[in-house]
């Protein structure tokens, strides 16, 4: 018997469905991501939280198209298309049933697609795998807690539309344990590949224990490589900004094979600065310049500070070594009558504030201050500020390296040009961390005879 209009016989896969028309020639996965796509273009109803809405979905689009993806291999064949007439029979499709999945992003329901006329019964091997956590889930929680939310706001915002909390806050801390790891591999890593010229050295302070005590050291070194690269080289703890704390961290870039730097800028500790001066005794130590005022500017009245603000400016900023020097000289004779005890702060350690004017011109705003580790700093103290105490310093150090690792990440690279590349090079052979030229070998030898 025909079939009435024109209409073909048809075909087995379209019997027995029990979506509409419409809707039954659009696979699940393509109906997901349209509703992907809605949820971005309209978001949601105010009560609803439209980020776990869309991990949700985004796990169950990933999901369908799975299914789909396995039963297309099984048959040989996609979604209404005929199996060849002299190819293999491998059965049809036939519908899909609903099944509610407790994934870790939450219960998300799927379209199991069902077969029917299959040689062999089939059996999914996708599904078996579902409830275990995703890569996805646990990199999202990792930048949400480096990027300033608690482990509770995190919790909070991974509830359901019926308000059943997704992701507990052991749950939360166990998948930010990645970051233990990473700052584990970070502390171990190889740095004999970082050409570093310019080293900066400073501390930020963490209340690192749940019982009451003094704020702790997290010490922190970065550099400038010979390509312009900002690099964070190491991080870790410092119980107190002593000598031995900067010794290890100091002795630690060594193992790992970092070459001898340049100019190493630092704060005035003292332990910090003998700790340099025995590890890198030739390398031009640079005293940060923000610190260094900001102490001689403390013992001033406030009525002289502009004017002698302005003439420390004119020191620091001279054009040559030689001209700071004698400009700082005519400083101290102009002032050490009358404002004895910031001349005094002054003088103390006057060689390591004109360190950086031996250095390319280019360079030297850069070298002569750790602002950069200041403001960074700043983005960890506002991340820590959610977190007004640490259970341990493995909880601390594990944030301030999420945090800071991932600043880091967007410092800008300096210019570096070949002049002064040439200039950097020549400074080496001046402090005796390059062996001499040969044009200079042959003066030596000129002169010897």
């Amino acid at each position: 018997m025909g079939y009435p209009f024109g209409l073909a016989k048809p075909h087995p896969e379209d019997r027995d469905r029990k979506e509409p028309m419409l809707m039954k020639k659009i696979p699940p996965s393509e109906q997901v991501r349209q509703e992907i796509s809605s949820l971005l273009s309209q978001g949601l109803p105010g009560d609803i939280n439209i980020l776990t809405e869309l991990v949700k979905k985004g796990v169950e689009h990933l999901l369908q198209g799975a299914l789909e993806q396995e039963v297309t291999d099984h048959l040989g064949r996609g979604h209404y298309e005929r199996h060849p007439d002299n190819g293999p029979h491998r059965g049809y499709r036939n519908g899909y049933e609903p099944k509610r999945l407790k994934t870790s992003e939450g219960q998300v329901e799927v379209k199991v697609p069902q077969l029917r006329e299959t040689l062999e019964p089939y059996q999914s091997r996708v599904l078996p795998l579902v409830g275990r956590k995703t890569a996805l889930l646990e990199h999202l929680v990792q930048e949400m807690y480096a990027r300033g939310l608690s482990t509770r706001d995190i919790e909070a915002l991974f509830e359901d539309v019926h308000g059943e909390r997704v992701l507990s806050r052991s749950a939360v801390s166990e998948m930010t344990q990645g970051l233990w790891k990473e700052y584990q591999a970070f502390c171990e890593r190889d740095l004999s590949g970082f050409e570093v010229i310019y080293l900066f050295l400073d501390a930020v302070y963490e209340s690192m224990r749940l019982n009451r005590g003094p704020k702790e050291g997290i010490l922190v070194a970065w550099g400038i490589t010979r390509e312009g690269s900002r690099v964070l080289l190491h991080l870790t703890l410092g119980n107190k900004e002593s000598y031995e704390n900067w010794r290890e961290l100091l002795r630690d870039l060594v193992k790992r094979g970092l070459k001898v730097p340049v100019v190493i800028t630092s704060d005035g500790a003292p332990g910090l600065i003998r700790a340099i001066g025995e590890m890198w005794p030739r390398s031009l130590r640079q005293r940060c310049l923000v610190h260094k005022i900001r102490n001689i500017v403390s013992k001033l009245p406030s009525e002289a500070i502009p004017e002698v603000k302005a003439h420390l400016r004119s020191v620091f900023e001279a054009p040559t070594y030689e001209a700071g020097k004698k400009r700082a000289q005519e400083v101290l004779e102009k002032y050490q009558d009358l404002y004895p005890s910031a001349m005094k702060a002054f003088a103390e350690d006057l060689e390591a504030c004109l360190s950086h004017l031996r250095c390319p011109v280019a360079h030297r705003r850069v070298i002569r201050t750790t602002n950069l580790l200041e403001r960074t700093f700043e983005e960890e103290k506002r991340r820590s500020k959610v977190i007004p105490r640490f259970f341990d310093e493995k909880s601390c150090l594990k944030l301030a390296f999420a945090t800071l690792i991932r600043v880091s990440q967007r410092w800008r690279r300096i210019r570096i040009h070949a002049f002064e590349l040439g200039q950097i090079d020549r400074l080496r052979r001046e402090l005796g961390l390059l062996p001499p030229s040969s044009s200079a070998l042959k003066e030596r030898s000129r002169r010897a005879a």
